[in-house]
């Protein structure tokens, strides 16, 4: 059943997150959190979330603007090492309280209600039509590259503030797809660093099969999303990701998932 759940979702969120600029750590965390420790899970995530990014680097990374790159990428290395760090504070907490419901006892984790949190303002910021209509000036790309980064350290959200300041700077859909694909895989390698220790838990190394077949449904999604490219809006791919992310983050605080 963990096979099927985690790659199906790595499948959709893969895809979906090619047009959003997130979704498929934001989604699969949880999905690893049914099955394994949080601390586990946080890794299991990181390393399918760097292998998908890598893979989408080679389908559409050339056509990134080095300059929003460069201008983006630099300061959200920094902070996404700094965001990661974190996450590992906080996956390391007991427990604030717990709760029996439906002859079921729930708990819920600082880690979990920390991101569940995130991931419902991130949304709810998706789906607000005065946000869309900010034009973020160029010069200002640094100043999302640090939010960007040290959001996508701490909970996955780096699509939010990137799509945000990126989406106003003149890029064209692939340019701008393209240039996400890039700074994701920068912040991908910041925060994994960080979560090297977390790599050889005994749940990491003893699932590496599934970690494989995550990546490789990943990889299918990634596929499937560039295929479709130019026949979906963004802004149709951030309502379906931003109600996704309201029933998870729901899940997630309140201890169901």
């Amino acid at each position: 059943m963990d096979f099927i759940i985690i790659s199906f979702v790595a499948l959709a969120a893969s895809g979906l997150t090619l047009f959003s600029g997130f979704g498929l750590g934001t989604l699969l965390l949880p999905a690893f959190v049914i099955f394994f420790p949080v601390q586990a899970a946080v890794a299991m995530t990181a390393v399918v979330h760097l292998a998908n990014n890598i893979f989408k680097l080679a389908l559409i990374g050339n056509k990134a603007n080095l300059r929003a790159v460069a201008a983006f990428g630099l300061p959200a290395l920094v902070t996404s090492f700094v965001g990661a760090l974190l996450l590992l504070r906080l996956a390391d907490m007991p427990p604030i309280t717990s709760y029996t419901m439906f002859d079921r006892e729930f708990s819920i984790y600082p880690i979990k209600l920390v991101i569940g949190i995130l991931m419902a303002m991130f949304a709810f910021l998706e789906l607000m039509t005065p946000m869309k209509k900010i034009a973020f000036d160029p010069k200002y790309l640094p100043l999302g590259g640090v939010l960007s980064g040290f959001f996508g350290g701490l909970s996955g959200h780096q699509g939010a503030f990137r799509s945000a300041f990126l989406i106003k700077s003149g890029l064209g859909k692939e340019a701008f797809v393209g240039t996400g694909v890039v700074i994701a895989v920068i912040v991908d390698i910041s925060r994994i660093t960080a979560y090297s220790g977390l790599l050889w838990s005994p749940e990491v190394r003893e699932n590496m099969n599934l970690i494989v077949i995550a990546s490789a449904a990943a990889f299918t999604g990634a596929v499937l999303g560039k295929m479709m490219l130019k026949k979906v809006t963004l802004r149709s791919v951030q309502i379906i990701v931003s109600c996704l992310l309201f029933v998870i983050a729901v899940g997630l605080a309140s201890g169901i998932l």
